[in-house]
């Protein structure tokens, strides 16, 4: 091989991939425009066989060096900055993303958050008129717990903090999972999953009430609960998103309809499980503890909705 030939025509490569890469060095990877990436892309694999050859061969200590700086550049912007940007993406739909489909699909949530309150009044209707309608809801023991013994059940959860929160949050994310899922039988069941979680609460809240014990009962449900409950009626949302796209595709084929209304939904699962899992922890460690006491844990409950409302009202300097 003519080492100095051979240089002479790769060396235009060389310098190329060196430009490129400064570029993205100084601007980040996104200053790049779609075809230079995938010249960027092409060029770092045509200076590794460079490097391969120029080693074989023993062109030079210099060059092999040059040529070893240059895929190390490469490899780090490549390989190490697409992991960085897909972590920046991930910050980038924290602060910003998850807000924007919330705000873009609220009229879905306002729907499964009406449909989870009306059944809550009925029951709470029904409760007041007739006691024995909460046994057709409330499990046997809790009724007798709350009112023949007036006690509530919360303290069976101190002691086992760990086991109770791994649980509660399983349960929750279930729960939610299951009102997205819902939405492949035209939103049914997520509406099935509102209703039927309306109707427990609705029905527990009248037992407690009935039985003076409505303080400590939403002392407990509070700190937990602003988190958990917006969570169920984000996910009954993205339930009735994917059903709005199986009955009303509208301007759009329904493949496609399910395609779009289905990505939201998914973007509002990926806000809602962290939701859950602070949610669940609350539950298992403060929301019981007979240590807190009841007005820091309804100062905490209105603190962290007041908080999630303000973050899900962002908007970006150039949305707004």
């Amino acid at each position: 091989m003519n080492i100095n030939r051979w240089i002479g025509r790769r060396e235009a490569n060389w310098k190329r991939l060196d430009t490129l890469l400064t570029q993205v060095e100084k601007r980040g990877l996104k200053s790049l425009q779609a075809p230079q990436i995938k010249e960027l892309a092409s060029l770092y694999r045509s200076v590794s066989a460079d490097l391969a050859r120029a080693k074989t061969n023993k062109v030079g200590n210099i060059i092999v060096q040059d040529l070893q700086r240059l895929t190390s550049r490469g490899y780090n912007q490549i390989y190490q900055g697409s992991r960085h940007q897909e972590w920046q993406a991930v910050w980038d739909f924290c602060r910003w993303g998850f807000p924007s489909v919330v705000q873009k699909t609220f009229a879905y949530t306002a729907v499964a958050t009406a449909i989870f309150l009306v059944a809550a009044l009925i029951a709470w209707w029904f409760a007041w008129q007739d006691p024995n309608f909460i046994s057709l809801i409330a499990p046997p023991s809790l009724i007798e717990k709350v009112r023949d013994k007036g006690e509530l059940w919360m303290g069976s959860i101190v002691g086992i903090e760990p086991l109770a929160s791994s649980s509660i949050m399983v349960n929750n994310i279930k729960v939610s999972f299951g009102a997205v899922g819902g939405g492949i039988t035209a939103g049914a069941v997520t509406v099935f999953i509102l209703i039927n979680n309306g109707l427990h609460i609705g029905a527990i809240a009248t037992l407690v009430a009935q039985n003076n014990l409505a303080y400590p009962f939403w002392a407990f449900v509070l700190p937990h609960g602003s988190l958990e409950l917006p969570a169920i009626f984000l996910a009954g949302g993205a339930g009735l998103l994917i059903g709005r796209g199986i009955l009303f595709p509208g301007k759009y084929r329904r493949g496609d309809a399910i395609k779009f209304y289905g990505y939201q939904a998914a973007q509002l699962v990926f806000g809602i499980v962290p939701m859950l899992i602070i949610a669940g922890t609350i539950e298992g460690f403060f929301s019981p503890s007979p240590v807190v006491p009841s007005p820091l844990k309804y100062a905490v409950g209105v603190g962290l909705f007041t908080v999630l409302v303000v973050y899900c009202s962002r908007q970006r300097k150039d949305e707004g």
